[in-house]
């Protein structure tokens, strides 16, 4: 399957150096956006719920967006990062489709780029490295219209740097086992394309082409959860995004991702993330 590389509508939030000295610990950081970071001094932790990466000078890091991780340092760390929004597309993104690393070699060319990306947009670097100061809607507007005001130039050459960046991590990517099922694929693709509407298990069944009941066990052995809960996943992450980039009220929000109960969406959105859509944005505006 080729790599859908038109599918990823990369948008710049912030690219800068980074200097710290033992100064850069921040806890249950998560964010609608991916962060890629490349180390030129020193060392530091990122701790995913899973494992721990140290991340080493000479190396290219990514966090994908809506992952909850922590950040350690204990001495001098410098390094450069990214921090990039795939916007509204309703594609399968690329870190759903493929398994990437979350650690690949850098080199004298990457260095290169993240040194041109800085001088050519100084205004784009971090007021300071708190994630608080910077997870906010208000800075992510003031982001996002930066980008838009761009002459479609800058952007060309802007989201060559950042594909030029990302093509490291996709040396050594891998296809998930799903994508060799075509039937998975094209559910998929009917959820991403459908995420707004109330999305019934039965239609996902008629474009697979195959029984409601197979469908659910086939959805479930390949991403060992159900067809729902998988659309539940999708809608709430939608809906972070949604608080973070706009204003739209919380009941506004819920009727935008097909939620005909208000109610059953802050029950749901409190049940994946661990806080209500108020106390969400509250957070990111705080």
């Amino acid at each position: 399957m080729q790599i859908p590389i038109e599918s990823m509508n990369l948008m710049l939030l912030n690219v800068g150096l980074a200097q710290h000295n033992a100064d850069w610990n921040w806890q249950n950081v998560s964010s609608p956006f991916m962060r890629i970071y490349y180390v030129t001094q020193g060392e530091a932790q990122v701790h995913l719920r899973d494992r721990s990466v140290t991340l080493r000078p000479r190396h290219l890091y990514i966090i994908p967006a809506y992952t909850s991780h922590s950040y350690e340092c204990h001495g001098v760390f410098q390094h450069y990062y990214f921090h990039a929004y795939e916007g509204f597309k309703n594609e399968i993104n690329l870190q759903e489709m493929y398994e990437l690393p979350n650690e690949v070699d850098g080199d004298d060319n990457v260095e290169a780029l993240f040194q041109h990306l800085c001088r050519r947009h100084p205004d784009a670097r971090l007021p300071e490295s708190n994630p608080k100061s910077y997870d906010t809607s208000a800075q992510t507007s003031d982001y996002v219209a930066r980008y838009r005001d761009m002459e479609l130039w800058e952007k060309m050459e802007l989201r060559g740097a950042m594909l030029i960046i990302m093509s490291y991590f996709f040396r050594r990517v891998r296809p998930r086992i799903w994508t060799r099922d075509q039937r998975m694929k094209r559910v998929l693709e009917h959820i991403h394309a459908h995420i707004s509407d109330s999305i019934d298990v039965g239609a996902l069944a008629d474009v697979s082409n195959v029984t409601k009941p197979y469908l659910i066990r086939l959805f479930k052995r390949e991403f060992g959860i159900s067809p729902v809960q998988y659309m539940n996943h999708k809608k709430i992450e939608r809906a972070q995004l949604l608080l973070f980039t706009t204003d739209k009220t919380v009941k506004e929000v819920a009727y935008t991702l097909g939620f005909s109960d208000n109610n059953y969406f802050i029950r749901l959105f409190r049940k994946l993330t661990g806080t209500t859509p108020q106390e969400y944005r509250r957070r990111l505006r705080a």
